[in-house]
């Protein structure tokens, strides 16, 4: 048998740098550094992020458009896994941390350089 492995024979493996999603940009500006890529969001997920932004239910969400609940679960997870948030208030805080969010404005709106064309 060896001898049991010290702490310093036993590090964790290195990842990689992740690499920018593929249009990934925010606006022109470049935008806040917040350590996640802001990606332009299709026009669904604009509409299911402001929804969440005022607490609109999921089945009310799916209802409005068109989904099911369990697509917008689906595409709320997406969402969150991108801006790297652990939930919903989460995933609210950290878009208008980067400038996603409109400010100074009640129901909060995606700023239009944010729209996928």
């Amino acid at each position: 048998m060896t001898p049991s492995a010290t702490s310093e024979e036993i590090k964790p493996a290195q990842r990689p740098p992740r690499s920018k999603a593929a249009g990934g940009a925010g606006p022109a500006g470049g935008g806040p550094s917040g350590g996640a890529c802001v990606r332009r969001l299709t026009a669904v997920d604009v509409r299911i992020l402001e929804g969440v932004a005022v607490g609109t239910s999921t089945v009310r969400l799916a209802a409005s458009l068109y989904l099911s609940p369990q697509g917008i679960e689906y595409r709320i997870g997406l969402m969150m896994r991108h801006f790297q948030a652990a939930n919903r208030p989460a995933l609210v805080s950290r878009a208008h941390s980067l400038g996603v969010l409109s400010v100074g404005a009640w129901p909060p709106r995606v700023l239009p350089e944010f729209l996928e064309s």
